[in-house]
């Protein structure tokens, strides 16, 4: 293989040729690792190749050892660790550490990325000690490249996401911070390595807090980046805010004296400066005080609430500084740019987003502040300082005591819907994104007899008329629904007489099939699901009438299908069947059962659009998630569309290359097999054949499994008895799920392993309950696996609430749970009904049940459901008669 051949043709402009390039490395990396990796290693060094073919060759270094999945990060770690000689090793990292000092800024980027991909594996087992003293002396006594990436170099490392690594980074504090903090000095004169170094450094604030406790070493720590904030430097200067925020946010017990003597006046300074990258830093220094000290409040209110005394410290940085900040953020909110895109992130921005949490943090203080300030700039005739004027009295919406604030919205909801008709469209965009805050946040101070109808009107009229409006009058309508939707169930809400008119301007505003702009077509459907899900009973009829509508226009996109001729025109086609599809699904979901007489047209126009759309289309999504709620909402009466759609839904379930259609057909099943019940049980051999070769596939098997144990159990609920025939199968996929560990330090795989648990409980309920009913000799062979589980799960302080209440249902009895006006029955199947005849009834009391148990009723976490499932399970374990079969469970 021609090395460099191959390096620059993975640098081609030409896919074919990049992708065999890319295979060729992946196959030598595979043959002969060992020589793969030196190879590269000596391409990255050589000061005579050129720049792109040195720059291909640490991108490939840098791919050989980075994996977004943790699984494969590992054995990629594991390939060097293990299939490396180690005098190998030993050249590779020399020639990795000798092209920090290139000249060609690439290379020594590159060559930074490898060192700490290297370091990652060996420094957690102490396997290059050599490496810290080395970075240390570079930056000492190297040229001002070796320096930079030097410190580059320790940035990389210290900003890794591996926890062996951070873990192990705290012994190395002294020498990390050695490096960072000589390169940050202001006597350092070569700005990239001063920049280098405060990256590095605010990487590294979270390993060094042993050196931080050292009032010394704290006090040269800050003056080095206070100092640093007046470099002159925009690079330095906004590196050196971004310190600061790091550090108040893992440091501010340790702030008051730097607070009063410097951090307060430098932050001023700062939020005032012309480089827009320095300010917005220094503006986000006092986001970070405020979200600290709103954290620090509320963990001293759950510490007192549960009878504790040791109290975070509390230092009030943000009410003793607001006089102060909320001023200079009030200005700030004027430096608008009107040809910002809305998902910028500017000056003006970074300040509203400061005083919303200035107002949080702070209360009611700040309204006067603020309410001078609206005063002054609401008739200004600049656009900028109106915009601004609005936007402060939308930000102060959360916080203040709504008491205070609701005299003040009442007088000014009408100027502000006044101002949804000024001659700037900034100006009406922030009016109609604070009628949302208000909605959201205190709308008890809308009075419907009064503003109800000049506020819908307004707002309707903003997302008709622009498309930058669009966003922010749909949230503002959304919240409104949502606000005024009343109890369910209830027959008249405020909205009601408003219902009609809106739904009226919706559909005029989505009138044109293809023509319009997208965005407000689409904010306008997202505003029509709102409405119709938060309607009163009175609104129904029309709710009934809108489907009509609603069909009809699904209908005419499938003739429309025939008539595209480009790729904007098919987008523009599965954006509208997307949102009408959307929309049929909030009408099924208010009507329930009301929505059958349609049923027979909503399933032929919904399988007409299946069979047109392309493969790759993102349409099929929500019909799925409408036919689960037709399904829902049509219980056994589903059972005639079945032998239509199960097409559809076994190509689905077959179609591993579309990840989220697969997930989306798995709910699916789920929703079928419950609705159904027994009438279910003819389409579950091939449900269950799917499930089984999803769980068989290489790509989405472990992303999926949660879902489909899920699914097991609901399948097992639904045909009950029936589900005997797969109970073999599926508890050995259970059994070896719930063989499944979870690493050490794999955080990011917490959520998942905690739902696949939940997954396998909810499998195993679902068993259990099919079983009961005169089947309960086909569990015992599986009952000892079950109680192994349960044991891991209830010793394992790792665990949510649902999976507890999952526990707590499996051991324990079926009960209904009445909350408020909503009825929630949770059937849980378990071992103790099950078995009545006190088979394991010695396991049923066995101490570490009777443990979680208490834990479980005992504690202030769990809800009330929760703590009623603990209840009853403990009941059906007295029940247990004694002297029962004793399980041979370790």
């Amino acid at each position: 293989m021609d090395v460099n051949q191959v390096l620059e043709s993975t640098l081609s402009p030409d896919a074919s040729t990049r992708h065999n390039a890319e295979q060729q490395l992946l196959q030598a990396a595979e043959h002969d690792f060992s020589a793969y990796v030196s190879t590269l290693a000596h391409e990255l060094a050589n000061e005579q190749a050129q720049p792109h073919i040195r720059s291909a060759a640490g991108i490939a270094l840098k791919n050989s050892f980075s994996a977004r999945e943790y699984t494969r990060l590992r054995d990629l770690q594991l390939r060097w660790r293990d299939r490396v000689a180690a005098d190998i090793k030993t050249s590779v990292k020399d020639l990795a550490l000798r092209t920090l000092a290139s000249k060609d800024s690439r290379a020594g980027q590159s060559a930074a990325q490898f060192v700490a991909s290297i370091a990652a594996i060996e420094i957690p087992r102490n396997q290059w000690p050599e490496l810290m003293p080395a970075l240390v002396a570079n930056v000492g006594e190297g040229t001002d490249h070796l320096k930079q990436y030097s410190l580059v170099t320790i940035g990389y490392i210290c900003e890794s996401d591996d926890n062996e690594l951070r873990d192990s980074l705290v012994q190395h504090s002294n020498a990390i911070l050695t490096a960072v903090v000589q390169g940050a000095r202001k006597e350092e004169t070569n700005l990239d390595v001063r920049y280098a170094a405060i990256v590095a450094l605010s990487d590294s604030l979270e390993f060094v807090r042993t050196n931080f406790d050292n009032e010394g070493e704290r006090n040269y720590i800050m003056q080095v980046i206070c100092e640093a904030t007046q470099s002159g430097e925009s690079r330095v200067e906004s590196g050196a805010y971004g310190c600061l925020n790091r550090i108040m946010g893992l440091y501010y017990d340790k702030m008051r004296f730097y607070m009063e003597k410097a951090l307060f006046g430098l932050t001023i300074l700062g939020m005032r400066n012309q480089e827009e990258d320095v300010a917005k830093l220094a503006i986000e220094f006092w986001c970070t005080v405020c979200e600290e000290e709103l954290a620090i409040e509320d963990d001293n209110a759950l510490t007192q609430a549960e009878g504790g005394t040791e109290l975070r410290p509390y230092f009030n940085f943000s009410r003793v500084a607001s006089r102060e900040v909320v001023p200079v953020l009030l200005e700030l909110l004027a430096q608008q740019d009107e040809d910002a895109p809305d998902e910028e992130y500017n000056i003006s921005r970074a300040a509203y987003q400061c005083l919303q949490l200035f107002a949080q943090a702070v209360g009611n203080e700040i309204v006067q502040a603020v309410l001078g300030f609206v005063e002054q700039n609401l008739r200004h005739a600049d656009w900028h300082w109106r915009d601004a004027a609005v936007s402060a009295f939308g930000a102060i919406m959360e916080g203040p005591d709504e008491k205070m604030l609701e005299p003040l919205i009442k007088q000014a909801l009408p100027v502000l819907i006044q101002m949804m008709g000024d001659d700037s469209v900034q100006v009406k965009d922030s009016a109609a994104y604070t009628l949302g805050r208000v909605c959201e946040n205190v709308s008890d101070s809308i009075d419907p007899q009064t503003h109800l109808a000049p506020l819908i009107r307004s707002l309707f009229t903003g997302l008709s008329s622009n498309p930058k409006m669009a966003g922010s009058c749909c949230w503002a309508l959304m919240n409104l629904a949502d606000r005024f939707a009343a109890d369910p169930g209830a027959t008249v809400n405020p909205l009601s007489g408003h219902f009609q008119d809106s739904i009226t301007h919706i559909l005029s505003v989505t009138e044109s099939p293809t023509g319009g702009d997208a965005q407000i077509r689409m904010a306008a459907y997202e505003v029509l699901n709102a409405f119709v899900t938060n309607a009163a009973n009175e609104s129904l009829p029309i709710i009934a009438k809108l489907s009509d509508i609603v069909l009809q226009r699904l209908e005419n996109t499938i003739v429309m299908q025939q008539q595209i001729v480009s790729a904007d025109d098919r987008n523009t086609l599965e954006e509208i069947q997307t949102s009408l599809s959307s929309a049929l699904l909030a009408i099924i979901q208010r009507l329930e059962r009301e929505i059958k007489p349609q049923a027979d047209r909503i399933m032929h126009v919904l399988l007409q659009v299946l069979n047109i759309v392309g493969a790759k289309s993102s349409v099929p999504d929500t019909i799925f998630a409408t036919v689960g709620a037709l399904a829902n909402a049509l219980e056994e009466d589903f059972a005639k569309y079945m032998d239509s759609f199960a097409p559809f839904l076994y190509n689905a379930l077959g179609n591993q290359e579309e990840p989220a259609l697969c997930a989306m057909a798995i709910g699916l099943v789920s929703d079928i097999t419950r609705s159904l019940s027994e009438m279910s049980q003819p389409y579950c051999d091939a449900f269950m054949n799917y499930l089984l070769q999803i769980l068989s596939g290489t790509s989405n098997g472990n992303q999926l499994r949660p879902a489909i144990l899920q699914c097991f159990g609901d399948m097992a609920q639904a045909i009950g008895p029936h589900f005997e025939k797969y109970l073999s199968v599926v508890a050995q996929v259970l059994n070896q799920s719930s063989s499944m560990t979870l690493s050490d330090g794999a955080f990011e795989m917490f959520d998942y392993f905690v739902s696949l648990r939940e997954g396998i409980l909810d499998a195993w309920d679902g068993a259990i309950l099919a079983m009961k009913q005169g089947k309960a000799n086909s569990l015992q062979p599986h009952v000892d696996s079950i109680f192994k589980f349960l044991q891991i799960v209830g010793q394992d302080p790792n665990r949510s609430e649902a999976l507890v209440r999952a526990a707590m249902g499996v051991i324990g009895y079926g009960y209904s749970l009445f909350l408020g006006n909503w009825h929630e029955l949770t059937a849980f199947s378990d071992l103790a009904e099950a078995f009545p005849n006190g088979e394991y009834g010695e396991v049923l009391r066995s101490e570490w049940i009777a443990q979680l148990i208490r834990e479980v009723r005992s504690s202030p976490e769990y809800a009330a459901r929760t703590k009623e499932t603990a209840r009853w399970a403990r009941e059906q374990i007295k029940r247990q008669p004694t002297g029962g079969q004793v399980s041979q469970m370790s």
